[in-house]
């Protein structure tokens, strides 16, 4: 497995990275199949995989714990990220977003007992609070960093002007945000910012939350319970546009002779060393096939062909419903 460091800290991962969200049925697609998870993590630390992602709001704590329980005879080995910042609702309060100091720290201390740890390699502001300073917000979490509780900082969705502001506090090491072939929104700004700074990126839903993987072709393919059914790119009336950059992405991929879900992958490695993308498996057969995107190397005649199918707002539909839309922070 070749390494790319994130950030200028000296923070080195597997270039590729597993995140672990969909492991938990609760809040991910479906219903989980733990025995598998369990499998999953371990044959990604077979094949080299040393990053592996987690948030304290996936499964409300179940993934961090099934993370830490894990990976524990590797412990060592590995390097563990989570996030903090959604707010899960109670009968007095309802569900939100938090960057309060005293939340980061509150917040901090239960992900270690859940995961199990003395330390939290990486640890992000899931989601910006527009309530709170950022610079308060990752004050505290440099707080974290003097404790020896947290080794490295991170933020997800944020904005190009936030990460500065929080950068000028303490070193970000990495900026976590959704980006693919359909998703090119980072491009605009956020990722130069990162670069003019030193700061790594992490790609989530490198895949497209799996349309990329072209296995969705109708709503019926999704579950009753399937969070996608409420996204936009996945109702029906954007549905046929978005096939049709599927179609067209699965012809590239026969014609270079891999899989489309290698093909997309492939993509998001070659925009830089910068770059580490954490797709999600929760099966051993995905995560296998997924790491098949390590042996595909794109000409620069390939990324030209691939802007062109994919160029920035390609996809129909927004990423989000409207209130996961209002929680980016732009």
């Amino acid at each position: 497995m070749i390494r790319r460091q994130l950030g200028r800290g000296g923070f080195e991962v597997s270039a590729f990275g597993l995140g672990c969200m969909s492991m938990s049925g609760s809040y991910g697609y479906g219903a989980g199949d733990e025995a598998e998870s369990i499998a999953t993590i371990h044959r990604a630390y077979e094949l080299g995989v040393t990053f592996f992602d987690t948030a304290d709001a996936y499964g409300n704590g179940h993934n961090e714990t099934l993370l830490g329980q894990t990976v524990r005879p590797f412990r060592r080995e590995i390097v563990i990220a989570t996030k903090f910042g959604h707010v899960p609702a109670r009968e007095s309060r309802p569900a939100g977003i938090s960057g309060k100091p005293d939340y980061v720290r509150e917040a901090c201390e239960k992900s270690l007992q859940r995961l199990g740890v003395d330390v939290i390699d990486l640890y992000y502001q899931h989601r910006v609070d527009p309530d709170t300073p950022i610079e308060d917000t990752v004050g505290a979490m440099a707080g974290l960093v003097e404790a020896g509780k947290v080794k490295y900082l991170g933020l997800s969705e944020a904005s190009a002007a936030t990460i500065r502001r929080g950068h000028a506090v303490h070193p970000i090491t990495a900026v976590q945000s959704e980006y693919s072939l359909w998703t090119r929104d980072p491009e605009r700004e956020a990722l130069s910012t990162c670069r003019e700074l030193g700061i790594g990126f992490v790609p989530y839903s490198p895949l497209g939350r799996g349309f990329l993987t072209g296995t969705v072709r109708s709503p019926d393919d999704l579950a009753a319970d399937d969070r996608r059914r409420v996204h936009p790119r996945f109702h029906p009336e954007n549905l046929s546009s978005n096939l049709r950059l599927v179609d067209r992405l699965r012809a590239m991929a026969e014609a270079k002779g891999c899989s489309l879900p290698q093909l997309v992958i492939a993509w998001v490695l070659a925009q830089g060393d910068d770059i580490v993308p954490i797709p999600g498996a929760r099966r051993r057969a995905h995560l296998e096939e997924n790491l098949g995107a390590l042996n595909v190397t794109l000409t620069q005649d390939d990324l030209a062909a691939l802007d062109e199918i994919a160029p920035i707002d390609v996809a129909a539909g927004t990423r989000y419903p409207a209130d996961g839309m209002r929680a980016i922070n732009r």
